[in-house]
């Protein structure tokens, strides 16, 4: 956006993250995590593309996005990759880059391959995390060796590779295990609290162990029994006291089809500061069931989004965006120690201080990883701003 652009939206801007920044504020702040398989031509060259539309976090996916037989090629072509984006860019001009391996034994190896080239690397992607096997674990030591043997445990001047577990595994869906499965894996990831970034939820490996796949109409949130999982890994990670940042699950849809049911997304703002012409875009390139999905996301507790488009990374950053209402809420409850309610600074709504206090601390957090709307500027107006 151009700076006359920034000052008419936003009442507060976002801050300028990079790299070293406070692990807890770049989880909060990776908003379209945009997934690519290892086998991609050109990877670097869509890495830097990447970069220059706005992407804040991506994902080079050498795991179900790769077939079988391609997996060493696969790794070829992301090291080849790497070796490019480090002899020619700066990491801090790069999305986030992470790698999503099979194995602990995987990461490990592309790792150490890397050589130097590790160094445009955030961190890595741990699918299908449990430790009922001792997998949880073999994967976070895996990731403990490889940043001593980069020598990135304890360096001052890089970050250490973190890691994103996925919650996916057949363990952690079916019910007769979930609840045992998820609290080991909440302790386990508190005993490696400094390398891991947030815990992602992987909603397409869920529906596949019960044979279902949510249409472009309908979000997860209509598939009750991935809804119900969703609900339980927020219960056992969303906990304020935990601290841990949960990533909604992946919106798997970016081609027009025939639509049995209505769009939802309303006219009036659009017409209201004359974008109707958005609005077709939208339905056009299928983009309102991922809003109202988004919609839910936030509702349910859940930060930022996997996606697999591009066009998809305008609307989640858009919509990570604080209202100016939504702002004013949360430093009033945060700045009332006292406890007690009051109206809201809108007038339509009360404020209880003790309550609300962890929204009010997420709501800070997400303003100052996206920034804080200006009175009256709407969705409608910093997408548009964003997909120009």
């Amino acid at each position: 956006m151009t700076e006359s652009v920034m000052e008419r939206l936003f009442h507060v801007r976002p801050e300028v993250l990079h790299r070293a920044s406070d692990p807890g504020l770049l989880a909060v702040a990776l908003g379209a995590t945009l997934y690519t398989p290892a086998t991609r031509a050109a990877l670097a060259q869509g890495i830097r593309k990447q970069a220059g539309s706005g992407c804040l976090s991506t994902v080079i996916c050498l795991e179900d996005a790769v077939p079988d037989d391609q997996v060493a090629a696969a790794e070829e072509n992301l090291l080849a990759a790497l070796a490019e984006l480090h002899a020619v860019d700066d990491p801090g001009e790069l999305p986030l880059i992470f790698i999503r391996c099979r194995t602990p034994e995987q990461l490990l190896d592309v790792g150490r391959r890397a050589g130097a080239a590790l160094g445009v690397v955030y961190g890595f992607v741990l699918p299908k995390f449990e430790n009922e096997t001792g997998r949880g674990r073999a994967f976070m030591e895996a990731l403990q060796q490889l940043n001593e043997h980069s020598g990135r445990a304890g360096d001052p001047d890089a970050p250490p590779l973190r890691a994103m577990p996925i919650i996916e595994d057949l363990s952690t869906t079916h019910l007769q295990s979930r609840v045992r499965v998820l609290t080991d894996n909440l302790a386990l990831i508190n005993e490696f609290r400094g390398l891991v970034l947030c815990v992602r939820i992987g909603a397409t490996d869920m529906s596949s162990a019960f044979g279902l796949r949510r249409s472009r109409d309908l979000t997860i949130y209509n598939v009750k029994v991935v809804a119900n999982i969703i609900g339980d890994v927020v219960n056992i990670f969303g906990r304020p006291e935990d601290g841990w940042v949960i990533s909604g699950p992946v919106w798997e849809h970016f081609v027009n089809t025939e639509r049995v049911l209505r769009p939802q997304l309303r006219s009036t703002p659009f017409e209201a500061v004359n974008e109707g012409k958005l609005r077709q875009r939208i339905l056009m390139e299928n983009l309102d069931g991922l809003i109202r999905e988004i919609e839910l996301d936030q509702a349910n507790g859940l930060l930022g989004k996997t996606v697999i488009h591009p066009s998809h990374v305008p609307v989640v950053h858009s919509l990570c965006v604080v209202s100016h209402e939504e702002y004013l809420d949360a430093l009033d409850i945060a700045g009332d120690t006292g406890g007690g309610v009051k109206a809201s600074s809108y007038g339509n709504k009360m404020n209880e201080s003790k309550p609300h206090r962890p929204w009010a601390e997420r709501t800070l957090l997400r303003a100052r990883a996206f920034g804080v709307a200006r009175p009256g500027v709407s969705f409608v107006e910093l997408l548009e701003a964003s997909m120009r």
